[in-house]
């Protein structure tokens, strides 16, 4: 089901006017989508990370050259969107591909049913040498800024990924409803991060980027994601630190982990019963 940006809007409010926090989940394929739904996820986004996510491979592989992003994404949702009966589910479109007229991308993202988006895979993610490099060579932050100026006019709902004030700032200023202060890659499991940053780490970054942003949109919606918060503990330790959070995004931490468990859990079940004396 297609939402408009104001239903959605309305739907996150009401949920943080009852004191409850956003839980959003990336979803890689039909049936992770579709077991989110049934848990009562907020928000559902897909993104080109989630394909090689469930495939085994770490999600930064979505930041490198192994497929176009923009068409996974469209693929992702021919196979996800059909399942979703009740949930708005963001498209994670790459704002800086040189090979797409954005306007007509975004209309096309919408014509499918999306209800919103999110600027993946993103130039954020990088630093030093090899962000500048992007930025001087036409591969700029502010061309997903404004891809999210571009989504918010045709009333899709906007939830960007940002790492630090300034991003938060220019995100806020192009009309993002929703913030994501990105924590890095997630932690834990077979293929997650092994050096996420402590959670107290965490916490003034969060500040930070709470702060930039209501500083231009006092009713700007701020929420987290990734890096040491994968389980529901570490999101409570967050948001009994940080005030005025709205809540979490989890890809990796939702449907990664739990898909990693569940199927090893179940296997050593399986492997444990017995078969009847002759």
């Amino acid at each position: 089901m297609q939402f408009t940006r104001e239903q959605v809007l309305e739907r996150l409010k009401n949920r943080v006017a009852a004191g409850l926090p956003i839980i959003g989940a990336g979803a890689g394929a039909g049936i992770s989508a579709k077991s989110a739904e049934a848990g009562g996820i907020d928000l559902i986004i897909i993104y080109n990370s989630g394909r090689f996510r469930m495939a085994g491979r770490g999600s930064v592989a979505g930041m490198l050259p192994y497929g176009d992003a923009n068409q996974i994404v469209v693929e992702m949702g021919a196979e996800v969107l059909p399942v979703v009966k009740e949930t708005p589910v963001l498209a994670g479109v790459c704002g800086t591909d040189p090979f797409r007229d954005m306007p007509r991308f975004l209309k096309q993202i919408k014509e499918q049913g999306f209800s919103g988006v999110q600027n993946y895979p993103t130039v954020a993610y990088f630093e030093g040498a090899a962000r500048q490099d992007m930025e001087d060579t036409g591969f700029s932050y502010d061309l997903e800024v404004e891809m999210i100026g571009l989504a918010r006019e045709m009333d899709l709902f906007t939830a960007p990924y940002v790492y630090n004030e300034e991003e938060a700032t220019k995100m806020a200023k192009a009309g993002a409803d929703m913030l994501v202060a990105h924590m890095g890659l997630t932690a834990k499991g077979s293929i997650g991060a092994k050096n996420a940053q402590p959670l107290d780490a965490c916490v003034a970054k969060i500040e930070a980027i709470r702060d930039a942003a209501r500083a231009v949109n006092p009713e700007a919606l701020v929420i987290c994601h990734g890096g040491p918060i994968s389980e529901p503990a570490d999101l409570a330790y967050i948001l009994s630190r940080v005030s005025g959070l709205d809540g979490f995004f989890g890809a990796s931490s939702i449907e990664r982990l739990a898909t990693e468990r569940a199927i090893r859990d179940l296997v050593i079940d399986f492997k444990q019963v017995s078969k009847p004396l002759a």
